[in-house]
């Protein structure tokens, strides 16, 4: 199935999208899963699928999308996580995963702006595949990682490139308001076999500009899983990103930024398209 959170008609609400519709089970299932986030933590999936038949729903023109968890408890993005980026980037090889975070208030939703700041002209993109975490978990062995995943979805690390390079730490470039997009839906892990043989595809302008299948990831979902989990407590609704293939646009010759009123696409072939418009911040 595909969860979304999205708002109609101004109202805040979560639900399954089905072809041009988007079923609203917030409005049936409100008092027991507030949002998407409580549904994964109660592991209310089978309860949802079971309300779908009586729940109102909506042309997908009259909803507006929201990031597929709009209030995570935590978000890691994992860096350097594919051979031809750490190549173009001319970083050393790692024994572990390059972790950095994202503020739940970074991110937007399909369909929605991507805005650069006006502190900036670099504004890049970054494809990537995101997870959603099922349950609490620390200390996770990697043969038992994807027991813990919700479900993955498309992301867009909109990253402020001169702001990412002031200093070693990512975090300043990586968090800046709408510039981390994060859906359109979460496909079950169930409607999604042979991970490692799907393919990211990113695209400016319509133009290919990032590609790659996940098997070419340097550190694999249930590493990151494993990793992730032995610094922290994992909690349901937590998010994941691992990483982005090479092509970026702060590494071609020469740089290719993002600006107002470019359209960018990210595409993971069985999960579906997110896609965003580019508008600058409003002074």
């Amino acid at each position: 199935m595909k969860f979304a959170s999205f708002k109609i008609e101004n109202r805040v609400t979560w639900g399954v999208i089905q072809g041009t519709s988007a079923v609203d089970l917030g409005a049936v299932l409100n008092g027991r899963f507030a949002d998407l986030k409580t549904l994964i933590a109660s592991n209310g999936f089978s309860e949802a699928q079971a309300e779908i038949a009586s729940a109102p729903s909506y042309p997908l023109q009259n909803i507006a999308w929201l990031p597929v968890v709009p209030n995570p408890d935590k978000i890691f993005c994992v860096g350097i996580n594919y051979e031809m980026h750490r190549k173009e980037t001319g970083r050393s090889e790692v024994e572990h995963p390059t972790i950095f975070v994202r503020f739940a208030n970074s991110q937007t939703g399909h369909l929605t702006d991507i805005i650069r700041p006006r502190v900036s002209t670099k504004l890049d993109f970054e494809g990537e595949l995101a997870l959603v975490i099922s349950k609490p978990g620390r200390y996770i062995p990697k043969d038992q990682a994807l027991d813990y995943i919700a479900g993955f979805a498309c992301y867009n690390d909109g990253s402020i490139r001169d702001w990412q390079s002031h200093s070693h730490q990512f975090t300043p470039g990586k968090n800046f308001p709408n510039t981390g997009s994060f859906g359109p839906w979460l496909v079950t892990p169930d409607e999604l076999p042979n991970m490692d043989e799907r393919t990211l595809t990113t695209r400016l302008n319509g133009q290919n500009v990032q590609q790659a299948k996940f098997a070419q990831m340097i550190f694999d979902i249930p590493t990151i899983v494993e990793y992730c989990s032995s610094f922290t407590n994992l909690a349901a609704g937590d998010v994941i990103v691992t990483g982005t293939p090479g092509g970026v646009g702060a590494k071609r010759v020469p740089p290719l930024w993002m600006k107002s009123g470019d359209i960018v696409e990210v595409e993971i072939d069985g999960i579906g398209i997110l896609r965003n418009s580019i508008a600058d911040e409003v002074q």
